[in-house]
């Protein structure tokens, strides 16, 4: 029933309308796949194939490209842009955070300006005037791609043309922002990213509607980067590798969850069972986990604390190098010029009270030391440590925990054998809940209530393939044999999930 709905609501979004089939071989494409410094590999080239080969067609495309850490979704997706540009379409680019979408815009900026694409960023910090300038060009067609924030589901940005719209990082935003993206065009394809590594039978049972793309190999070598887990007692080895990284002129990460004083509160908010869903799987004593969703889970943070611990780093362990602090409570521009910093190796050693902005690339930084690693889930920590070994630097990352529990030292050590982020996110599941996986914004969104994603596997890839037969040759369900499920569905699902297929 819950993959019939979701397809079903998937296919409502295209009803009425007439989607584009786009040119997949064009002159812009050609350019791009010319100006790109590298050879695809076989992965990145499949589903470039497979993402082009569907926008060629009269539907509308449901696609999620799910790609773990610097797996090279960005790159594939600027194949879907052109795709847009060479049919007259046009592209917007959704991304959860300035730093992220100003970042898209340098990394595939030179690429299209080569292919002969415009392009453009939209911020919230983006000047009146040149926001006029910018949705003007929209609305007239001579404006290929607009890469933006949330500033891009405001009423005026009307594009006079949308055949596509990607959404990264797709799990930060509502399905109602989703939804307001992709009603600025006539059912234009959709193509979600996500590096969050949601095993394939829960993005079956959570997007049955989407057609799932995998990217799991990264171009670099994977066995370049080391992660060891250490006590308390233990973190000066820590200290000292991160020493001899700055001493080559490498750059460090210090992640630090410096839960505040008001967790407690947090916990009685969410309610007795969500504290209870989250207690460790051997009764001990319940870690609250640290979210890396957006500013908004770092509220409660005690930024006194993690400004303390800044300073100790930069008197004592890291005096000979500069030390900066990132935290939710500083301005939005403020954080750009800290990362700024960073990012042009101003500062060597970068504090962050929760995840480093997610895509954030500094070839240079090679060493990462995550205080309280056990408050994180194991797919958290790995988006975490995609941050480091991102060039060609052999990278060191160090998970730090006090804990004494038995299963919390077992899910850590995990992380020191296995690399593989979609195989994280399995154990994790198994051990403890899909909010671990999928973050704040996604927790209790499940509909399964004696379904377990990981044992039962094979009943949800039937089911989703059973839906699917069913949907292509009675897509209303209103056939004399169908009527009844058609109902059923309805019923069950219809009052509480309507509307959430985008």
């Amino acid at each position: 029933l819950l993959e019939l709905h979701l397809m079903q609501q998937g296919a409502a979004r295209s009803r009425g309308h007439v989607p584009t089939a786009h040119e997949i071989a064009g002159p812009r494409m050609q350019a791009l796949d010319a100006a790109i410094p590298f050879t695809l590999t076989d992965e990145q080239q499949q589903a470039r194939l497979d993402i082009l080969g569907e926008m060629a067609q009269p539907h509308a495309m449901n696609r999620m490209l799910l790609g773990d850490v610097g797996t090279g979704k960005t790159v594939v997706a600027a194949f879907a842009i052109a795709a847009a540009a060479d049919t007259g379409g046009q592209a917007l680019l959704l991304a959860p955070t300035e730093v992220l979408a100003q970042q898209h815009e340098r990394s595939l900026g030179k690429l299209f300006d080569a292919a002969g694409i415009t392009h453009a960023v939209l911020t919230g910090s983006t000047s009146e005037s040149e926001r006029a300038e910018l949705l003007s060009r929209l609305a007239a067609g001579s404006l290929d791609v607009l890469i933006g924030t949330h500033a891009l589901l405001e009423d005026d940005v009307r594009p006079s043309n949308l055949t596509l719209a990607v959404i990264d990082e797709q799990q930060r935003f509502g399905v109602a922002q989703r939804a307001k993206l992709l009603a600025k065009g006539d059912a234009p394809d959709a193509l979600f990213l996500t590096a969050t590594p949601i095993p394939r039978t829960l993005a079956l049972a959570l997007f049955g509607n989407l057609t799932l793309t995998y990217l799991k190999h990264r171009p670099h070598d994977a066995a370049r980067r080391t992660t060891r887990v250490l006590a308390k007692s233990e973190r000066g080895y820590a200290y000292d590798a991160a020493r001899e990284a700055l001493g080559r002129g490498e750059q460090v990460y210090v992640v630090c969850p410096l839960v505040g004083k008001d967790t407690q509160e947090r916990d009685a908010m969410a309610g007795e069972g969500a504290a209870a869903s989250r207690e460790e799987p051997d009764g001990g004593a319940y870690h609250p986990m640290v979210a890396i969703e957006d500013d908004a889970d770092l509220e409660h943070d005690d930024v006194a604390a993690a400004t303390r611990e800044a300073e100790m780093l930069q008197g004592s362990t890291f005096f000979d190098w500069r030390v900066e602090l990132l935290h939710g409570g500083l301005p939005s521009s403020e954080k750009q010029q800290v990362m700024q910093r960073f990012h042009d190796n101003e500062t060597q050693v970068l504090v962050a009270t929760t995840v480093i902005e997610v895509g954030v690339d500094v070839p240079n930084a090679t060493v990462m030391i995550v205080e309280d690693a056990d408050r994180f889930g194991l797919s958290q920590l790995h988006q975490l440590r995609g941050r480091v070994g991102r060039g060609e630097k052999p990278a060191q990352v160090f998970l730090v925990s006090a804990s004494k529990q038995d299963v919390a030292l077992e899910r850590l050590r995990a992380m020191e054998t296995c690399d593989d982020g979609f195989e994280l996110a399995r154990i994790d599941l198994s051990l403890r809940r899909e909010g671990d996986i999928l973050g704040n914004r996604q927790s209790g969104a499940s509909v399964l209530k004696l379904v377990n994603v990981v044992r039962d596997g094979g009943l949800i890839e039937a089911a989703h393939a059973d839906a699917r037969e069913l949907l292509e040759n009675d897509p209303d369900l209103d056939a004399p044999d169908h009527a009844a499920l058609g109902r059923e569905v309805r019923l069950l699902l219809g009052a509480t999930r309507a509307g959430e297929g985008g």
